[in-house]
């Protein structure tokens, strides 16, 4: 259980919600509140870096949004990020500083540290997405199970009740996901660690690891000094 706390998963300085998160010792039980968390911090934000759009947008002025981009709230765009064409916006969506978040992209209810890339038509729903990780073109969080029955996380030696219908991914900091890939409900990928295009995963990944298939799991080479 050690590998999937909050703390060994991300560098909490690396997001407006970092505080938020460190209230919790579980990066899924955050996950019903995200929307009430950025109605809160939005009203704190700077108004010379921060424009409130509606009741319950900020937008960072230096971000970029495409016109043909949709945005409901609650959501905060975070300074220098890219909010591309045709991109989903669905609320209760916090944008990292310097996020991409591109073509055809889907987001809703999720936090995504700063940094991070989900540039290519990619769904992120339910989930967390830790300091530059990365999804590649096509990559998806499945956030619901097939029988609608409640999400549990299937780690090494344990089942562990999320008492959540609703819950994708948790991306740990420095994730990168390969193309075409599926993050089944409850998974979660520890820090540094690399999944193969075109891979469905499920359970618990471990820090710096090179994900190739389910059963086929290798540790990262640590480089000669």
């Amino acid at each position: 259980m050690e590998e999937l706390q909050i703390k060994n998963l991300f560098d909490l300085t690396k997001s407006l919600a970092g505080d938020y998160l460190g209230g919790f010792i579980y990066p899924w039980e955050a996950l019903p509140r995200i929307g009430a968390m950025i109605m809160s911090l939005g009203e704190k934000l700077s108004v010379e870096e921060y424009e409130k759009r509606g009741d319950d947008i900020w937008v960072a002025k230096d971000a970029v949004i495409a016109p043909t981009a949709c945005i409901n709230g609650p959501a905060i765009i975070g300074k220098g990020a890219e909010v591309r064409h045709c991109a989903f916006i669905r609320g209760n969506v916090l944008v990292g500083e310097g996020a991409v978040v591109g073509n055809s992209t889907e987001l809703k209810n999720v936090i995504l540290f700063d940094g991070v890339q989900v540039p290519h038509y990619n769904y992120v729903g339910d989930s967390i997405l830790g300091y530059k990780s990365h999804m590649g073109a096509g990559s998806i969080t499945s956030n619901v199970k097939s029988d609608k029955s409640l999400v549990v996380i299937h780690a090494e030696d344990e089942e562990i009740e999320t008492g959540l219908r609703k819950m994708g991914a948790i991306l740990g900091d420095y994730v990168e996901v390969g193309c075409g890939s599926v993050l089944n409900p409850g998974t979660v990928i520890g820090r540094d660690t690399n999944v193969y295009p075109l891979s469905s995963v499920r359970g618990v990944i471990g820090p710096g690891s090179i994900y190739k298939k389910a059963g086929e799991i290798a540790g990262k080479a640590v480089p000669l000094v």
